[in-house]
């Protein structure tokens, strides 16, 4: 039987394409393939179409010894949906001049053009990124503002969404991205479906420098993972940073610290996205009405959980709901 989703307005499939270069990042490659290019037909006929185009002439090698046959070359950029950039050989290398012009081009033409850890140095190198917010992998930050300073850099993102230009940070980060991408095209239910066959999460909380090198955490991270997971089985509980620091029987200050090391956020931010998350897989799953999902998720009354929900996603839970549910569209609270 296949899953009722939300079709991108083309009136066909559309169609994912996917550059091939030599030194391939093959990881990058198949994130994107996985999602992208695998067969789904409980999805229905109008899932993605997916074709890999030969960035350059010659052989294409992918790391590990792998050679890639590319279904085209350049020109199939034309007919593309969406382009994905899966990594890149290095920061420093140049792209060649009719690769830069055809992303150019497509970008022009109003094509949707996805880079993935490294690919953010060739959307640079073409002029895409100026005047805009990117990311990259967190080890090359550094580089790509210093390259090209006209790139509002997000240091902390997973990934960044401009509309027409997509960018992500490390590796993994590219997975995460791209089910970001099926949740814009084709609703909750198909991202979350991909999500459950790759067996990761829909979506990830959080930001690249929770995976930044750091020392080994302290010896009561035992306490701080029993801590959190007990805040996360009971977010309708009030839970002060006071209340926090006493259940690990820790200072307020060690609180923050291990909190911030653990997941890159302060305690405070830390359990307001939590509950937005919890808030939000309601919204999406389930028929409860607004108020008693800001009770459940622990904003209280639906007024405070109106607000704190609009100024993070910038939809009231309405608006979302009516978006991006996965059940019947009866008896749905506003």
């Amino acid at each position: 039987m296949a899953i009722s989703v939300r079709i991108m307005p083309k009136g066909r499939a559309p169609l994912v394409v996917i550059l091939a270069y030599d030194r391939l990042c093959t990881f990058e490659f198949g994130c994107a393939f996985e999602v992208f290019g695998l067969s789904r037909p409980e999805m229905g006929p109008d899932w993605y179409r997916c074709l890999t185009a030969a960035a350059e002439p010659g052989p294409i090698r992918g790391a590990g010894g792998l050679r890639i046959e590319a279904d085209g070359g350049l020109e199939l950029l034309e007919q593309a949906d969406t382009i994905v950039l899966p990594g890149w050989r290095g920061p420093t290398a140049a792209a060649s001049e009719p690769m830069l012009d055809a992303l150019r081009r497509a970008n022009a033409n109003g094509t949707r053009i996805v880079s993935i850890c490294g690919g953010a140095f060739v959307l640079a190198q073409a002029g895409l990124l100026t005047g805009r917010r990117a990311t990259t992998h967190w080890h090359h930050l550094a580089t790509l503002a210093a390259r090209y300073p006209d790139i509002s850099i997000e240091r902390r993102a997973l990934y960044v969404d401009e509309g027409d230009i997509l960018t992500s940070a490390g590796s993994a980060s590219g997975l995460d991205l791209c089910i970001h991408i099926v949740r814009k095209d084709f609703g909750a239910k198909a991202a979350n479906s991909v999500a459950r066959r790759l067996v990761v999460a829909a979506h990830r909380d959080g930001g690249q420098s929770q995976f930044i090198e750091r020392s080994l955490p302290p010896p009561s991270g035992a306490r701080l993972s029993a801590l959190l997971e007990s805040v996360e089985q009971h977010l309708d509980k009030r839970w002060s940073v006071k209340r926090m620091a006493s259940e690990a029987r820790v200072s307020v200050r060690s609180l923050h610290r291990q909190v911030r090391e653990a997941t890159g956020m302060p305690p405070g931010e830390w359990l307001q996205r939590r509950r937005l998350a919890y808030a939000r897989d309601m919204l999406e799953e389930t028929n409860l009405s607004i108020e008693d999902i800001a009770t459940r998720s622990g904003f209280g009354t639906a007024t405070n959980f109106r607000q704190h929900f609009r100024a993070s996603v910038g939809l009231s839970p309405g608006t979302y709901r009516v978006r991006f549910r996965c059940v019947g569209p009866d008896a749905l609270a506003k």
